[in-house]
């Protein structure tokens, strides 16, 4: 018998890693070696892993350069309308693979890292991932940065950069224990600082109204450095920028505050204006009101308008005007898209500056305004809406506040002179929230100062016109539109699935990659013997690849022929952890109760990370691992039932584990999760979904067909009605004999025999006030699991579903989520134009 591959063999067999010539091998070496001499200043006798991990990435960078440069010149030259994708996170992950990917050199540089006596993958494993993100908001805007890239667009991202990252997650008896994320302290291979481009940003100082106009005087200045970030398309030799500020304290900061000798002082205190930058805030669907966070808000608003502005003045076409004032054409050159409300301040910021500095007059700028900017919804969670105190804005913001107040006064006017008389309606609009403490809703001056507002699945968008700006939505509904989320093929597939990307190239070549819907070409194939034989293998390749990585990283010993179970996202109450704790728990009972009976061994991974201060999220974790503590050491039990939980779940980790996984648990309340984004990074992997009609699984069994995913539960008109009724937890604990017992192990302290009490506030939660009736789905989802289980016994039927799953997966790319967005909202076409090559002659 043939031995099998190496993953090393096995990765240059595949035709889409790009052709490794001779030559391109020889300059890949070369140019390595070089680097490790005169950058790293490395002898190859000392050098290091780390130190072969930045001679490859800078030798990988060198090819992304002259691109890179070749690109802006381009659009210097054209001069399109630019896109500006505003964001407070970007979760990036790491870039090395992506960038060989999509420059088309990852099998020469695997030729030439293994003539070298290296691996290449174990250099990838050196690489931290940027985990400027959260979760869904952040991951997706990396995989928009891929797509506008990949489609030519004249985009930019713009944001934080951010000193320490999302928090790295251990796992300490069985608790979370969060460790500061110093992501920069080998430093960055792929940013480039630009001092250059440094630009200042203000904060609190008065307002002085003179005739000449108004003036925001006494603020304190801290500066923006920008850092950029190549952001390659799919060798198409585009290569946009991502852009990221860092806050730096002038160099006067506190000097000339008559502190006398107070200069040890003052330099120390450049710490306060540099902490802007230092940390993300690691909330996702969760508004944390604290100063600092406003004022990270208003940095990267700040400094990201100044740049477009000046941009937009030095741009060939942009201005004949030689003082520079004509911001006529400003919308038909400049895009703002707004993800989530996080920068909302962009919209009273472009007032400011067009009517305080360049003098045009308001409701012209008003109108630049509106033209200009887009805003993207990500939630209808009340929880997670932005609510600023006015007392907050008044000191940090001040001209701020009074350009919203006078937004909002001539938006109430207009409202007032369409429903003479309705007050309620008057406060319900408006964009001050009256009450003991005032407050201003970000969300409504987003959608006051856009002219499109999007939700981000339909189910959500048509929520987000039916009850969260209900009334906005009866006064302007042309503005109100659905952008399905969607997920880049390249990271997503081609990068972490190579065997079943490749698998699909033997079938219907590789035009996929940039048109994911010709992945519907399977479809007549789905009783390929062939197919299913190979689809069947690349997914146990990878189980046995991800069993190994278990086992050598955290030490757990798993079933690698048991059904991969994975539940992979942040922990919280609406994405329903408890309730595949409590199918957990349920089928250790039922395993307990007729051990000789024959179950479909399962190996359960939980995954996700608890927000530092969210209580109940940190008890689902521990809960979670005490499940597995009795779960996994009952001799009685074996390996039919294994509970993980994966420690600090990041993109680099959802990379391994989403192509090892048989099925994905999305499992969240109907009407609460806005879409989800890896529930289609699962499908697009052969896995198959059980899920609630929820975010985009609703559009996934709609493209697929129902009956090819375990859909279960209440529909949102269920939830609604059982609103009304009123939700009672304990008519189903009382009714529901497995149910209860589940309960009562938690309650008694089964899982806890140390510390009986230590579950009584989940336990309470759920019996007392779960606003996400947890219990009301409870029955549905054990009775569809059992029908997973039923298909699980017959793997050619299930690997039938899983390519037919594979084949619909096509819509839910974000190339067809961005042309969108392109054509309906920034008013701009993408294109399929090769910028030449930097080796090539531009024409």
């Amino acid at each position: 018998m043939a031995k099998p591959l190496t993953d090393s063999e096995k990765r240059k067999q595949i035709s889409v890693r790009g052709i490794a010539g001779l030559g391109d091998v020889a300059e890949v070496r070369k140019s390595f070696n070089r680097h490790l001499h005169f950058t790293l200043v490395k002898d190859r006798n000392v050098a290091t892993p780390r130190d072969y991990f930045f001679a490859l990435a800078h030798t990988v960078r060198d090819h992304l350069v002259g691109r890179w440069i070749r690109t802006q010149q381009h659009y210097y030259e054209r001069d399109p309308k630019r896109i500006y994708y505003l964001s407070l996170e970007f979760y990036m992950g790491r870039t090395l693979q992506n960038t060989m990917v999509n420059l088309g050199l990852q099998n020469a540089c695997d030729e030439a890292i293994y003539q070298l006596g290296l691996d290449l993958e174990e250099l990838e494993e050196i690489e931290e991932d940027a985990g400027l993100g959260n979760g869904g908001l952040g991951r997706l805007a990396a995989c928009f940065l891929d797509s506008m890239a990949t489609l030519g667009l004249a985009a930019y991202g713009y944001g934080i950069r951010y000193e320490f990252g999302i928090f790295n997650q251990k796992i300490v008896n069985g608790w979370q224990v969060e460790e500061a994320d110093d992501w920069l302290r080998y430093g960055n291979p792929w940013e480039k600082a630009r001092p250059e481009y440094m630009l200042p940003v203000h904060f609190y100082g008065r307002v002085e109204h003179t005739p000449e106009g108004v003036r925001w005087l006494d603020t304190q200045v801290v500066l923006a450095m920008p850092y950029d970030t190549p952001v390659p398309g799919y060798r198409n030799n585009t290569v946009n920028t991502m852009r990221l500020w860092s806050a730096k304290a002038p160099n006067d900061f506190k000097l000339h505050d008559f502190n006398v000798g107070g200069y040890i002082e003052a330099v120390l205190d450049r710490n306060l204006a540099e902490n802007i930058s230092r940390v993300l805030y690691p909330n996702d669907n969760f508004f944390e009101g604290k100063e600092l966070r406003l004022k990270q808000e208003y940095f990267v608003v700040a400094a990201t308008l100044q740049d477009i502005i000046r941009r937009f003045k030095s741009s060939k076409f942009g201005c004949r005007d030689p003082v520079r004032t004509c911001f006529e054409t400003f919308p038909d050159k400049v895009a703002i898209q707004l993800n989530d409300t996080h920068p909302a301040l962009a919209i009273p910021e472009l007032m400011r500056i067009l009517v305080d500095v360049e003098k045009v007059d308001w409701d012209k700028a008003w109108e630049i305004t509106k033209k200009t900017c887009a805003y993207t919804n990500h939630t209808v969670l009340p929880e997670a809406l932005e609510r600023w105190p006015v007392s907050m804005f008044e000191k940090l913001l001040p001209r701020h506040l009074e350009i919203i107040y006078a937004i909002n006064q001539r938006h109430l006017d207009h409202v007032a002179s369409l429903f003479p008389g309705d007050v309620d309606r008057l406060r319900r609009m408006s964009v001050i929230e009256e009450g003991d403490c005032k407050r201003i809703n970000m969300a409504h001056l987003c959608v006051i100062g856009s002219h499109a507002v999007n939700g981000v699945a339909r189910i959500h968008s048509e929520i987000v016109k039916q009850s969260v700006f209900k009334d906005f939505y009866e006064l302007e509904p042309e503005k109100f539109q659905n952008k399905t989320n969607g997920i880049t093929p390249r990271r997503w597939l081609l990068l972490c699935n190579p065997g079943l990307a490749d698998t699909i190239v033997e079938k219907i070549g590789e035009g996929f990659l940039t048109d994911l819907s010709q992945l519907k070409k399977l479809l007549p194939l789905v009783n390929d013997e062939a197919l299913i034989r190979d689809v069947a293998k690349v997914k146990q390749e990878n189980k046995l690849k991800f069993s190994a990585f278990l086992e050598k990283e955290y030490k757990v010993k798993i079933n690698p022929s048991s059904m991969f179970d994975v539940h992979v996202k942040r922990i919280h109450e609406y994405k329903r952890q408890l309730l595949n704790c409590l199918h957990i728990i349920t089928l250790y009972n039922r395993i307990k109760k007729d051990p000789t009976k024959a179950f479909v061994p399962r190996t359960v991974m939980i995954g996700g990370k608890a927000a530092p201060g969210y209580h109940m999220a940190k008890m689902i974790i521990k809960l979670v691992t005490s499940i597995g503590n009795v779960v996994n050491h009952d001799p009685v039990v074996g390996d039919r039932l294994k509970v993980i939980f994966l420690e600090n779940y990041r993109v680099s980790l959802a990379e391994k584990v989403i192509p090892a996984a048989d099925l994905s648990q999305q499992i969240s309340t109907a009407g609460t999760e806005a879409s989800g984004t890896g529930n289609m990074k699962f499908m697009l992997n052969g896995a198959l979904t059980i899920g609630t009609m929820d975010g985009a699984n609703v559009e996934m069994a709609e493209e697929a067909g129902a009956e090819n995913l375990f859909i279960f539960g209440m529909r949102v008109e269920d939830v609604e009605a059982l609103d009304r009724k009123g939700y009672n937890a304990r008519e189903y604990y009382d009714r529901l004999p497995e149910l209860k017992q589940a309960v009562d192990q938690i309650s008694s302290g089964f899982f806890s025999p140390k510390d009986p009490d230590c579950f009584r506030d989940i336990v309470n939660m759920l019996l007392n006030h779960d606003r996400f009736k947890v219990f009301a789905d409870y029955e549905a989802y054990v009775a569809c699991q059992a029908q997973v289980d039923q298909l699980y016994r017959n793997p050619r039927e299930w690997t039938k579903k899983v390519i037919r799953n594979i084949a619909c997966s096509g819509k839910f790319s974000s190339d067809r989520t961005i042309t969108e967005y392109a054509r309906d909202i920034w008013g701009v076409e993408p294109s399929d134009l090769q910028i030449p090559p930097p080796n090539l002659p531009k024409d």
